[in-house]
């Protein structure tokens, strides 16, 4: 049972971090020792998919649910949890650039309305 719940817990903090990668860039301009941090977690996550390669907390939940006498699942933790609700096919190679892309696009966005936003407060 502690297994279970500890693979339960594992898929949770997975997902706040798929969180943080996509938004965590608004909680920069309140919390400015968050950057490097953010940075890092959007830079892994980017790579990881243009790369395709698998989060180590997958295969990690994937033994927890083995020893908790629960069945694994093939793939990943984005084709498992998060694009079979959006892509019912599955995940693909294609489908993974496109999710790395949009996560630095959208992280690219959230950064320049970050530094717009400091130019006019802080404009003479």
């Amino acid at each position: 049972m502690i297994f279970g719940l500890l693979a339960d817990l594992l898929v949770l903090i997975h997902f706040g971090f798929i969180l943080f990668v996509l938004f965590g860039g608004f909680l920069v301009p309140r919390f400015p020792r968050l950057l490097a941090f953010h940075l890092g977690a959007v830079a892994w996550g980017v790579v990881a998919e243009l790369r395709h390669w698998i989060c180590p907390l997958t295969p990690w939940e994937q033994w927890l649910r083995a020893r908790a006498g629960q069945a694994g699942y093939e793939g990943d933790f984005i084709e498992r949890y998060l694009v079979s609700l959006i892509y019912p096919s599955g995940l693909t190679p294609r489908i993974q650039v496109l999710l790395g892309l949009s996560a630095l696009t959208l992280n690219l966005g959230i950064y320049a309305w970050i530094i717009a936003r400091h130019r006019r407060r802080h404009r003479p």
